[in-house]
Formats: C-alpha cells, sequence, structure tokens
C-alpha cells in the first residue's frame, strides 16, 4: 500500500518528485503560483489547488501519513530584506496548524538556510520557537542542513530540511551519496557531466541527444529518448556580447576590462566582493546554487563553461536534476523563476528513501 503525502507549498513540484519516484502518492497538493499548478497539472498531477493557503479550508485537507513542503523563504533569505513582518515569514505557522489538523506520522520541512539565524518580530529565533511549537502537539523535530552536491545534484546547493515524526523517534537524514573529492564515496557531478551533451541551443528550443553523459549517474532523470526541448538561446544585451567572452572558467567580474565595466562593475571591484557575479561556470565542478534569474550575468555564475552565452532552461533543470522530458510553463521567464525556486527532484528521493525506511520500520 502506497503512503499517502499531502504537499503544501508544492510549487512546480520537485520535492514531489522525489517522493513519487519512491513510491509515496501525492493525493493532495496546493501552490499560490497559477504558472507553478500549470507546469504541476502537465507534469505531475491534476490533484494540485492554486490557491492562496490562507484561504484554504484546512478541515478540507485530507488526513496523510506524510506532509511535505517549503513554505516561501523570501523573509529569511540572506538575498532579501529578511523583513520579520513580510507575510512570507508567517507562512511557516501556517504549515504548523496544518500539521496539528493532519496529524501526519512524519512531516518534511524545507526551507533557505537563513532560517536558522532569523528573529520574528519580538527578536525570538523562528527556528527554535518553530521547533517548540512542533514538540507541543508531539513530534520529535531533527533538522540538518544539507548540500545537493552531495547527493548527486550538479549544484552546491544548501537548504534547511526539518523533519518531525510523532512518537518521539527521530528520523535519520540520508547519508551523502557523494562527496567533493569522491575519497569514500562518488565524486561530485560535474557541470560539464550535467550538461556537455546539449548541443548548442536554438532558436525554438528543440535539440537532439546523442548521448546523455550525466544519464550515467542518475538513470532516473531521464528515459533513453532522443530529444528534448526548452534549450532555447538565452537572450544577452549588445554589452554582454563583448563583457562575457572576457571571463574565463571560474572567472567573475574582475576580468572585465575597465573600458567594459559599468558603474555597478567599478563598485565591485572597488569592494571586492560577492566573487560569484558576472561568473563563468567551471566544467569540473558543480555549478553554484541557480536562482530565479540564471539567465542573467549580473545575478550570479551563470555563464556557460564555454559557450559565450548565458545558461537555457534546460541546462538549469539539468542542474537541478530534472526530467529531459520534464516541461516548464506557461513562458520562458516563469520558467526561470519556477526552476530556481525548485527543490532538487534527487535531493528529494534521496530523502523520501529515508523516510520510507522510517515508516517500514514503524510498521514492521
Amino acid at each position: 500500500m502506497k503512503m499517502r503525502v499531502v504537499s503544501l507549498f508544492s510549487g512546480c513540484g520537485g520535492l514531489d518528485m522525489g517522493f513519487i519516484k519512491e513510491g509515496f502518492s501525492i493525493i493532495w497538493a496546493n501552490d499560490i503560483e497559477n504558472n507553478c499548478c500549470e507546469t504541476y497539472k502537465e507534469n505531475i498531477s491534476e490533484k494540485i489547488l492554486c490557491k492562496n493557503i490562507l484561504d484554504v479550508d484546512i478541515g478540507a485537507i485530507p488526513n496523510a501519513e506524510v506532509v511535505i513542503g517549503g513554505p516561501p523563504c523570501q523573509g529569511f533569505s540572506g538575498l532579501g530584506k529578511r523583513d520579520p513582518r513580510d507575510i512570507r515569514s508567517k507562512l511557516v505557522w501556517t504549515y504548523l496548524k496544518i500539521i496539528e489538523k493532519i496529524k501526519p506520522k512524519i512531516f518534511l520541512l524545507e526551507n533557505v538556510v537563513g532560517l536558522k539565524s532569523a528573529r520574528d518580530e519580538d527578536g525570538k529565533e523562528i527556528l527554535k520557537e518553530l521547533i517548540g511549537k512542533f514538540k507541543d502537539i508531539g513530534y520529535e523535530v531533527s533538522y540538518k542542513i544539507l548540500n545537493a552536491a552531495d547527493y548527486g545534484v550538479p549544484q552546491r546547493r544548501k537548504r534547511i530540511f526539518l523533519i518531525g515524526s510523532r512518537g518521539g523517534i527521530n528520523v535519520s537524514f540520508p547519508n551523502p551519496s557523494h562527496s567533493e573529492k569522491g575519497i569514500d564515496s562518488k565524486k561530485w557531478v560535474s557541470v560539464f557531466e550535467a550538461i556537455s551533451d546539449l548541443p548548442e541551443p536554438t532558436e525554438d528550443g528543440v535539440v537532439s541527444l546523442e548521448n546523455n553523459v550525466f544519464s550515467k549517474y542518475q538513470k532516473w532523470i531521464r528515459d533513453s529518448k532522443n530529444k528534448t526541448s526548452q534549450h532555447i538561446t538565452p537572450r544577452i544585451s549588445n554589452l554582454e556580447k563583448e563583457i562575457i567572452p572576457k571571463i574565463p572558467p571560474g572567472g567573475n567580474y574582475k576580468n572585465i576590462p575597465d573600458r567594459l565595466s559599468t558603474i555597478r562593475i567599478k563598485k565591485l571591484k572597488e569592494l571586492g566582493r560577492r566573487t560569484t557575479l558576472y561568473g563563468r561556470l567551471l566544467p569540473d565542478r558543480p555549478s553554484y546554487t541557480l536562482t530565479t534569474f540564471f539567465n542573467r550575468i549580473v545575478i550570479g555564475c551563470n555563464i556557460h563553461y564555454k559557450q559565450n552565452r548565458t545558461l537555457t532552461l534546460r541546462e538549469g533543470m539539468r542542474l537541478q536534476s530534472f526530467p529531459d522530458d520534464f516541461i516548464f510553463y506557461p513562458s520562458t521567464s516563469a520558467a526561470y523563476k519556477q526552476i530556481g525556486n525548485a527543490v532538487p527532484p534527487v535531493l528529494s528521493w534521496h530523502i523520501a528513501k529515508s523516510i520510507e525506511t522510517f515508516l517500514d520500520c514503524q510498521i514492521n
């Protein structure tokens, strides 16, 4: 019998995909973003309610053995204002209310690392308060910061995960399957291994695949199909067309000649900060964390390691471990946002395996 899962703040479904792969059944999902819901319906399931969770009747959410979800992180992110009055910062408490109502055996909550140091309007530590409230309603909670690269995702992406279990027993987090040096495990999957088989992008985004290198490492992310889509030629400005060739693999804004430097670039050079800005990827390393603007050079390290352009949608999906037959809707701009916000499915799959092992032990 498949374990039932309720998915909250589902986004495009990256977290859900790992649980589905491991044999769980998503019986109900929710997100506020129409674009995410359209992508979810087309790729995963029609069982998603596109509605503000604050307007959802909690009593109408079905019971399930597992609840998963990543409440919006903008209120905690180090890249944002970290405003404790931001309504999105309060949605973790909505998540808690739903857990109290459904009473699942296990819950999984994902968020940015900034949650660990975030404080509310009264100066209280949100993570400490949250764990205390979960304990009050009968859950033993453990948390850990996981790096997606340690689990076979070609991206150094750190996120905090909370796992709560009803019954006073902690759930073990999955052991890393990969490491930077690969001494006692597989070596981190590199950018080259993830995207080098993709030919140059096209205007319509449809390309043929002769040899999917990445499938050697994560067989389940794609079937043996001959084509993929959404490998669309990124648009860049005339100035960016001049700047990009000046930046070598592993380089950044420091490599940009003064004659091409904008006021912002000159300021960055003066301060010497944020070394990933205007960065070009190293082929033999995982990428840095993908943001919702990974098609722009001014935000982070988003320049292809070899070709003089930024990353395509499909390359972003590969670096996030989405299957090659996964399609984002409805537009290119919406897709970049959804991909950047997603939980890597392969990382989710590792966590789902640990949760399944725990639940099997409880049943048996």
